[in-house]
């Protein structure tokens, strides 16, 4: 176990589990006939009986270690391990001998038949003695470690062999049924010389019988190296050359992470300090068990499912996994403290798989302990409660306060109304007048007066956005941040970004992380049932003016999702980094204002704080039903980190079908709840992640969104295709924002003005020339004579027919006709780009 000092190394009680029955050791000074005494190691098999709620011996055997009395015999470890020549699970035990002098110390390796006798295995002479690190893994194979090296033998190595590298730090390990797959993972010592050759990476790992050096980070990140203290392997394998491996680790930070692939997928805070021993207990149907033993004897339960903690003990003096009541599930052994002299009989255990089995002996039955809270989330909650306590306070103030204004005003208007029934004039103070509001209407002179005086006093609303929530995650490399705002429809805003400046915990001086910004509209908030049920309204002369202004219209509040991408290798050099986020944005006077001079506005969101140890992971991957705000916040974050294609597909022959049941039932997607137009298909890890939008138009025209990597959006085109009718086309939109569909929109809106106002001018134009012609004609007749006059009055009497005629022209019919269908083809346009932009926004 990593971790352990020399003196409990040698002090621990030494037991094992093995088929289902628990084996001990110990270290005896038997008398001898020549030399007086010998060192023999004693061994016990218990097996526990349901009748008599007891572990009672089945077999026991002694082996002879040492016959001169001057030498020191101990047991170091004691651990089952598989026999790579047998190929069966055997018990073994490393003692160590320790010569009169203490120059040099021999260690044997024994190992427990099946005929219950102890039988060396490996022997080994060292010249100093093992102190920590120390590991009993398949072969059977010795390692361990000393100054900064790592040594290891077994029979295959012949003796004791010097791994070629050094760790300034290392954990070992061995992959589940697979020979020859023990491996070391740490970071290495990197001389001057060799620092210019070697990667930037310092984390190697290290196939002990193969002598193959590989990239530790694809089991364990960089970061995570160093404050692992042990690590257990679930899942091992080789595909397409690579190798996939899922684990355990428990950390020094408290925390319990589960890692696919070297990435962090799960973290759960774990109640105690220095672990040194994680165990998996499989309780068949009910799920699996991650049991974590620690150094000052305590242990706790997690469900490998949930990655919640099941339960937890103290005062444990080892914890064993098998199946000991042969019911052909595993259950744990808990074997308290407080033994008998020679610990062969168990007086306090516990036999438990927290499903429903339990036997104890010397021990309280109750129910399991429920997880407590880590030490450093009081200081969490403290803050959270002072927050609430401040806020109320504040609220409380604000409610005295109206209480004060509303006595006031009651004082004054009884005041008036008793001077006014006796008769006498009241005079009231600016300030006095300042809190009352008429009771009745007065003529249109008073109303004007009242409707300055509301003006003037009326306080100035703020037209910044409301920020309701700020919120962070993390994907792969890049982190994404994002911030949900509301904001006064009247008085929109636009051009809104998101920047990101960071602070060290060592530097005061704030850099700028360059980020990509998305923005999404969010549907309206639902009305509460408070304020649907307010139908009426107090009186006018009841409610104070300033209580009116500040309140909210809630009909005129829109909400706006940004967000903003940034990778996340800049954050992680200085470990834990703050990071304040800015909100950029330009307000208009109104909805239908022009960006006139536009000014740039920054509001302060907040801050977000990046750490390694916190728990980002998606509750979007994990059930895409759920209908929560992280869930639509997951959403909002692959939407923003994932690459977007639009396409638009046509069948002019036959209809579309049924595209979107097609896609949940061949490609294996999940509708997301809590946006039920998107389809989640997650294949391995985010960057196999990939979001579906369908929007079926007409029956023979639909439009397709696919959000992720290129390689998967050109598969799922290609396997579209053979299920699509051969006619079909499929295009792909070059304007995917909502801007491209407006401004679509708005070109094919102009080109039908300007198609309409060509056709019209051709069909007036023949009308134009004529009247023309005929005013010609009238400029050159005299006014003297009679019949220059008459002429004038035809010509007049033409002018004001041709007048009448021209508010509703006639016009050639064949020009008509063709003018109707330039038309209408350009509004199928207009249209068609119309129902585009609809359905978008």
């Amino acid at each position: 176990m990593e971790g352990l000092l020399s003196d409990d190394l040698y002090r621990n009680p030494h037991r094992l589990s093995l088929h289902g029955k628990i084996i001990l050791f110990i270290r005896k000074r038997a008398s001898a006939t020549n030399d007086g005494e010998r060192s023999e190691l004693i061994f016990c098999s218990l097996s526990f009986e349901r009748g008599d709620n007891a572990f009672l011996k089945a077999a026991d055997g002694a082996a002879v270690i040492s016959r001169r009395r001057s030498d020191h015999v101990d047991i170091v470890k004691c651990k089952c391990a598989t026999d790579a020549q047998e190929r069966h699970t055997t018990a073994c035990v490393l003692v160590t001998k320790k010569s009169e002098k203490g120059h040099s110390f021999q260690y044997s390796l024994l190992t427990l038949s099946s005929s219950n006798r102890l039988e060396p295995c490996i022997e080994f002479k060292l010249s100093y003695q093992m102190k920590e690190n120390v590991y009993i893994l398949q072969g059977p194979t010795v390692l361990w470690t000393h100054e900064d090296s790592v040594f290891y033998t077994s029979l295959q190595a012949g003796g004791v062999k010097r791994i070629p590298i050094q760790f300034s730090h290392m954990v070992a390990a061995e992959f589940p049924l697979h020979k020859g797959q023990i491996f070391v993972l740490g970071l290495q010592n990197l001389s001057e010389k060799s620092l210019i050759k070697q990667s930037t990476s310092q984390t190697v790992g290290y196939f002990v019988q193969d002598g193959l050096v590989f990239d530790g980070s694809l089991i364990l990140p960089h970061p995570y190296i160093r404050i692992t203290r042990c690590i257990f392997v679930l899942k091992a394998d080789r595909v397409d050359g690579a190798l996939k491996c899922t684990l355990v680790a428990a950390t020094s930070k408290q925390q319990l992470v589960y890692f696919e692939n070297g990435t962090v997928k799960e973290i759960c805070q774990l109640p105690f300090e220095q672990p040194d021993n994680i165990q998996v207990v499989d309780t068949g149907r009910n799920g699996c068990l991650l049991v974590i033993s620690f150094h000052q004897g305590h242990v706790c339960a997690v469900w490998k499912e949930t990655f919640q903690i099941a339960s937890f003990w103290s005062g444990v003096s080892s914890v064993h996994s098998d199946d000991f009541l042969g019911c052909g599930t595993e259950q744990m052994l808990l074997i308290f403290k407080d033994q008998g002299a020679e610990g062969q009989q168990l007086e306090k255990f516990l036999i438990t798989d927290l499903c429903g089995l339990s036997y104890s002996r010397g021990q309280d039955t109750e129910a399991p302990k429920t997880s407590s809270p880590p030490a450093e989330n009081y200081l969490l909650t403290l803050q959270a409660l002072e927050s609430r306590l401040q806020s109320g306070l504040i609220v409380l103030q604000e409610l005295q306060r109206e209480v004060r204004v509303k006595d006031r005003i009651l004082q004054q208007s009884v005041q008036v109304l008793s001077d006014v029934v006796s008769g006498r004039e009241t005079v009231l103070t600016q300030h006095e007048q300042e809190g009352l509001t008429a009771l009745w209407d007065c003529d249109d002179e008073s109303k004007d007066e009242v409707l300055d005086d509301k003006m003037q006093h009326m306080p100035t609303v703020s037209s910044k956005p409301h920020i309701d929530k700020l919120w962070h995650r993390i994907t792969e490399d890049r982190m994404i941040v994002g911030v949900i705002l509301s904001s006064d429809s009247s008085r929109p805003v636009s051009t809104l970004s998101l920047s990101i400046l960071t602070e060290a915990s060592q530097s005061s001086t704030p850099a700028v992380i360059q980020t990509r910004s998305q923005v999404f509209w969010l549907p309206a908030p639902c009305p509460s049932s408070s304020s649907s049920a307010s139908t009426f309204s107090e009186p006018a002369a009841k409610r104070s003016k300033q209580h009116n202004a500040s309140r909210p219209n809630d009909l005129n509040t829109c909400r706006l999702a940004v967000t903003a991408v940034t990778k996340l290798t800049p954050l992680l050099n200085s470990g834990c980094v703050k990071c304040r986020v800015m909100l950029h944005y330009i307000q208009r006077q109104d909805a239908f204002a022009l960006l006139s001079n536009p000014t740039p506005a920054v509001l302060h969101c907040g801050q977000v704080a990046l750490d390694i140890n916190d728990d980002l992971q998606s509750q979007l991957l994990k059930n895409p039903q759920l209908k929560t705000d992280e869930v639509r916040e997951d959403l909002l974050s692959l939407l923003a980190v994932l690459d977007r294609w639009v396409f638009h597909i046509d069948s002019p022959d036959y209809s579309l079908g049924d595209i979107d049941g097609w896609i949940q039932k061949r490609v294996g997607c999940k509708k997301i709840e809590v946006s039920p137009e998107y389809l989640l298909l997650n294949s391995s890890g985010p960057s196999a992640l990939m979001l579906l939008r369908w929007h079926q138009i007409t029956p023979f025209q639909g439009e397709l969104s696919v959000h992720s990597s290129q390689l998967q959006m050109l598969q799922f085109l290609d396997s579209l295709l053979a299920y699509l009718p051969a006619s079909c086309s499929i295009q792909s939109v070059k304007g995917v924002r909502g801007e491209g569909t407006a401004q679509m929109l708005g070109l094919a809106l102009e080109k039908e003005v300007v198609s309409l106002r060509d056709h019209v001018s051709l069909l007036l134009c023949e009308e134009e020339e004529e009247e023309e012609e005929a005013k010609k004609k009238s400029t050159g007749h005299e006014l003297n004579s009679v019949e220059g006059l008459q002429r004038c009055r035809e010509v007049w009497q033409q002018d004001v027919e041709r007048t009448r005629m021209r508010l509703s022209p006639l016009v050639d019919v064949g020009k008509y006709r063709k003018l109707i269908q330039s038309v209408s083809k350009v509004q199928l346009e207009g249209d068609f780009a119309a129902l585009l932009n609809t359905q978008r926004t």
